[in-house]
């Protein structure tokens, strides 16, 4: 990983590496400091309710949600559908790229 992809951006889609919910799928919805960051996955952990996590337990994806970042920028907040939604399409494309690579 380069020095680039470990810096959280807002919007951006993580894979937690780390604690409970090792292996799931969130998204980044605010940047604390260098160290944390706030996420959220619209299902189990709400917008309302982010889990402040330490970004060395999370494994930075590089798909970044247009929709989220745009929501946060707009209105402060984004819809748990919007993130629910981010995430799945994220599972969609790294099936459809093993699917692809598999033939």
């Amino acid at each position: 990983m380069d020095e680039s992809s470990s810096i959280p951006r807002l919007g951006q889609i993580a894979k937690v590496i780390r604690g409970r919910d090792n292996g799931k799928y969130t998204v980044v919805i605010h940047v604390v400091d260098e160290r944390y960051v706030l996420i959220a996955d619209g299902d189990k952990r709400k917008f309302d309710n982010p889990k402040k996590k330490n970004i060395l337990h999370l494994e930075l994806q590089d798909e970044i949600s247009a929709e989220v970042v745009n929501s946060l920028n707009e209105t402060g907040r984004v819809t748990n559908g919007k993130l629910r939604f981010s995430i799945s399409r994220h599972i969609e494309n790294i099936q459809t790229d093993e699917h692809l690579k598999g033939e």
